[in-house]
């Protein structure tokens, strides 16, 4: 596929978009790829179109944020520092999604050395205090003191449509590590596509594609999936019918396509 860089990337980072999740078997990357070859650029970052993340959520001790996505709040908001290590830059990131189902992501760069102790910087904790009911202060009340819950790890490919109006990632090798409970989560025969453009925009091709290839929209969030995996305490009672999808594809063989689920 040809080639795309970072800075020709600006023109599409849809900071204020619409965006629709797909999750399939890993095993269907290359014939989607093949498809959709000729309609989109791939991003390279020094030559590699394979781009390793790092995430650290956080949320309250009772999982307040957790909690609001499994019950269908809207309105709600998830905190993570993200690090972006083929470009060794590291964000703290408020992710905000609204009652029309819009996301804004909001974001301060923060000291990749940090990223264990985001939670001491003067900056981060205004930020956090500016854009959120939330703190870092474990003074004040438990629902709304935050701290580490959740890290996970996985590959990210991001295309763009040669319009430029589209950007679309899949993340795979997806894996989890529970900070609190100590319990690890593999998800690595799972691919998560995530087709962001503004609102109104008609079908795009990958959709189309993905269609064909009946694999059907899905909404799933790393952060509830990997705790509800992780967390033994936590509310699952609506990711179950996802959890058991994910489980599934384990079994998937070439052809067979998640939707016959």
């Amino acid at each position: 596929m040809t080639p795309i860089g970072l800075d020709d990337m600006k023109a599409v980072r849809l900071m204020n978009r619409v965006d629709q999740k797909y999750m399939a078997s890993a095993m269907d990357l290359e014939p989607l790829l093949d498809r959709v070859a000729e309609g989109y650029y791939v991003q390279h970052v020094k030559g590699d179109p394979l781009s390793p993340y790092r995430t650290l959520y956080f949320d309250t001790a009772d999982l307040a944020m957790y909690t609001m996505h499994h019950n269908r709040k809207l309105n709600r908001q998830k905190l993570r520092v993200r690090t972006y290590r083929s470009t060794n830059t590291t964000f703290f990131e408020i992710k905000n999604k609204d009652n029309k189902k819009r996301t804004k992501k909001v974001r301060i760069p923060v000291d990749a050395g940090m990223f264990d102790h985001v939670d001491e910087m003067p900056e981060v904790r205004d930020f956090v205090g500016a854009n959120t009911p939330y703190t870092f202060s474990s003074h004040l009340a438990l629902h709304s003191s935050l701290h580490a819950c959740l890290e996970n790890r996985f590959e990210r490919i991001t295309l763009v449509d040669k319009g430029m109006r589209e950007r679309v990632t899949i993340d795979r090798g997806i894996f989890f590590h529970n900070r609190a409970t100590g319990i690890d989560a593999d998800i690595s025969h799972l691919m998560v596509i995530e087709v962001k453009h503004g609102a109104g925009a008609p079908m795009s091709e990958i959709e189309r594609v993905l269609h064909e290839m009946h694999i059907p929209p899905r909404r799933m969030s790393k952060y509830c999936i990997g705790t509800a995996l992780t967390d033994p305490g936590a509310k699952t009672n609506r990711f179950k019918p996802k959890l058991l999808y994910i489980e599934k594809l384990k079994y998937v063989e070439y052809g067979t396509r998640g939707i016959q689920f």
